[in-house]
């Protein structure tokens, strides 16, 4: 493995611990505090936590990531979607702040902002000779060219992450630790692929695989920092701006890779949050006003039958780590096969 994927998180790690304190003082000086939804009464005592914290991983992510990887294109393309999708996540946060209540950016605002983001990155996925139209298919050797098909596919799924990773961000330490769980394994399945590329002769390839793998611990090793400060009791939460940067930084890497369809497995709990939502809002219209959880997302559920936030989150990881045990096998397969 190429030591500078251990460097980029090591120095991404050691950023996040000396930025995270001061942040979090600054964030209290400017008041920059997070308002709880009034119906969310389990997080009463969490109103005026400070927010805006996504910058405690995203800050060392860009440093760490252009300082291993800075000749790499695909890795500066995915450093510029995380501060554009972190970006809009800042807006919203600050609305927030500023109006002293829980709604930011409206729906269609942040929509629309996102899509934007997603729009150029699909072109770019298409466009890009190592993506191109690229799209593997798990647990085999066997890489389908859906063409220009790959430019809807990279969007909906760009809008699709991104709203999940911000749709789990609800308990101290969650999407933190769900997260982390998914960076390091798209991390190893990049160096993976980078070392077959490498192996067959092909140089460019082996680059930009080992670039993103750069780019996955760099966003690791920042949220192993963030996880210092987010876990239960939360010092400071990483808002919108934490959390939108992160599906984008994500999408990006499953995008790149040409892993799309791994995300059934390796972000199964996204899937289970977004469904859980999905399917609240539909029975709710239906039945006019009957509920199929006591509270969506999820993990509210669990929190409102009497489950310590802890217990789950330690659930949803374990369940992470086990589909990404799956994605790196599925990996394994395809290249050695």
């Amino acid at each position: 493995m190429d030591l500078t994927i251990i460097y980029s998180c090591i120095t991404s790690l050691l950023i996040g611990l000396l930025i995270g304190y001061p942040l979090i003082l600054l964030m209290r000086k400017f008041k920059a505090k997070q308002e709880i939804l009034s119906y969310v009464d389990n997080h009463k005592s969490k109103s005026g936590t400070p927010t805006i914290g996504g910058l405690i991983f995203i800050v060392p992510t860009i440093i760490a990531a252009i300082a291993f990887a800075y000749d790499v294109e695909i890795v500066l393309i995915s450093v510029g979607v995380m501060v554009a999708y972190g970006i809009v996540g800042v807006l919203d946060d600050i609305i927030k702040i500023t109006h002293k209540e829980n709604q930011g950016l409206k729906a269609y605002q942040k929509i629309i902002a996102q899509s934007g983001i997603a729009a150029i990155v699909s072109a770019y996925s298409y466009i890009n000779t190592s993506v191109r139209g690229g799209l593997v298919l798990p647990f085999t050797d066997i890489t389908v060219d859906i063409g220009w098909w790959i430019i809807p596919l990279v969007f909906v799924m760009f809008i699709a992450v991104s709203n999940a990773v911000n749709l789990l961000d609800g308990l101290d330490g969650l999407a933190t630790s769900v997260s982390s769980v998914i960076f390091v394994v798209l991390g190893i399945m990049t160096a993976i692929m980078a070392a077959a590329s490498y192996y067959i002769g092909d140089t460019m390839q082996g680059r930009s695989m080992t670039g993103l793998a750069i780019f996955c611990f760099a966003v690791f090793g920042g949220l192993l920092a963030f996880l210092c400060y987010n876990g239960f009791p939360a010092k400071i939460f990483m808002g919108d701006t934490g959390s939108l940067a992160l599906g984008g930084a994500m999408a990006s890497v499953l995008a790149f890779s040409g892993q799309i369809l791994i995300v059934f497995m390796l972000g199964i709990m996204l899937i289970v949050t977004c469904l859980s939502v999905i399917m609240q809002v539909i029975y709710f219209k239906i039945t006019k006003g009957k509920r199929i959880w006591l509270m969506s997302p999820l993990h509210h559920h669990y929190q409102y039958k009497g489950w310590h936030e802890n217990k789950i989150v330690i659930m949803y990881t374990v369940i992470t780590i086990l589909m990404g045990l799956l994605s790196i096998i599925s990996v394994v397969r395809g290249v050695y096969v």
